[in-house]
């Protein structure tokens, strides 16, 4: 539902006890930014108002109803919760959770109701919003289910371009979750998305080891040779630009990313240890191989420093507007499928 060719961006507010309102506020300072889409925020009027005053941040909201059209110009907030919220900065409470579940169940409904265009989340305490209806790890294991496709979780900044093979699971169990298909699938679906979000034709990828130093020989496991290396001759023999594996260790402080359009890390923190360094707090999390774009800051609720008016919203105004501009790619990608009539 684009307003005055605006899309309309659906945003959760994340855990309330952290930093996701005041970036999202934040986001809205300058009002030029409205000239680019229209804001739909799934919250409390009351709260976000309370919030602004606290930030000393001057805006005006336009509350509205889920059976209303979202006003162009203005920050558009539905109310998601009517009861009064117990804030307390840097704690996770039950309470901050179900209102971050309930604000990112209503973001999904708008979405399928095509209320919202795009959706764009702050950040949830993994623990405290667990419930009957959330038994995930994460917002990308919750939200595959919820959307057609399968998802990838796909770290973006200017310089790099990270997917993950595996993203939210214990260490001990890395392992015994890969295999030749999953493989397979997570390199079709970073170069799916290269071509159609980000319209790179012939995307070069570089997948990291599973072992320091690819296992040298064997001498530090065999998982390289016994499952990646296979995996990756048959996405070449298919046409895919692939390379690699390569050790870690060297791959980003040599500044080897940079000849590539994506890597594959095989695991959480093989990726997200070097793409924060490099990029924390310019960085977008964006979940790729759904049938709608999802994005998000990326960093957490920031408890350390929730409520004390040093939370940076850049994180989070780099993911509306990649979102935005996926948004966009993918309509066009679209347009040059339909055929000439």
């Amino acid at each position: 539902m684009e307003v005055n060719n605006r899309p309309v961006v659906g945003i959760s507010c994340g855990d309330l006890n952290g930093i996701g309102t005041e970036v999202i506020l934040k986001s809205f300072e300058d009002s030029r930014i409205l000239e680019f889409f229209t804001p739909l925020i799934f919250s409390n009027l009351e709260f976000l108002v309370s919030q602004a005053k606290n930030y000393k941040l001057n805006l005006t909201f336009n509350k509205i109803n889920l059976n209303q059209r979202p006003t162009a110009g203005k920050i558009n907030v539905i109310d998601v919760w009517n009861e009064t919220f117990k804030l307390e900065f840097g704690k996770s409470t039950k309470e901050s959770g179900n209102l971050s579940f309930l604000s990112l169940e209503a973001v999904v409904k708008a979405i399928n109701d095509n209320v919202a265009d795009i959706m764009v989340t702050a950040p949830i305490n993994k623990e405290n919003i667990q419930n009957e209806k959330f038994d995930f790890p994460g917002h990308t294991d919750y939200l595959s289910k919820q959307f057609k496709g399968e998802s990838l979780m796909f770290m973006l900044s200017e310089e790099l371009k990270l997917g993950l093979l595996t993203d939210h699971i214990p260490l001990k169990d890395i392992v015994s979750k890969i295999n030749f298909n999953v493989i397979q699938n997570k390199i079709k679906l970073i170069e799916n998305s290269l071509k159609i979000d980000f319209g790179i034709n012939k995307p070069k990828i570089a997948v990291l080891s599973i072992n320091p130093h690819v296992g040298d020989g064997g001498v530090i496991g065999n998982e390289d040779d016994t499952l990646l290396i296979p995996a990756l001759l048959e996405a070449s023999k298919l046409g895919s630009l692939i390379s690699g594996p390569f050790p870690s260790d060297s791959f980003f402080g040599s500044g080897a990313y940079k000849k590539y359009d994506a890597v594959l890390a095989m695991y959480h923190d093989q990726g997200l240890v070097p793409f924060k360094t490099l990029s924390f707090g310019e960085g977008v999390n964006y979940t790729a191989g759904l049938n709608i774009v999802r994005t998000s800051p990326d960093h957490g609720t920031g408890y350390d420093i929730a409520g004390k008016n040093k939370a940076n919203p850049a994180s989070f105004k780099k993911a509306l507007f990649l979102g935005i501009e996926i948004f966009k790619m993918r309509k066009n990608y679209q347009k040059l499928l339909k055929p000439q009539l």
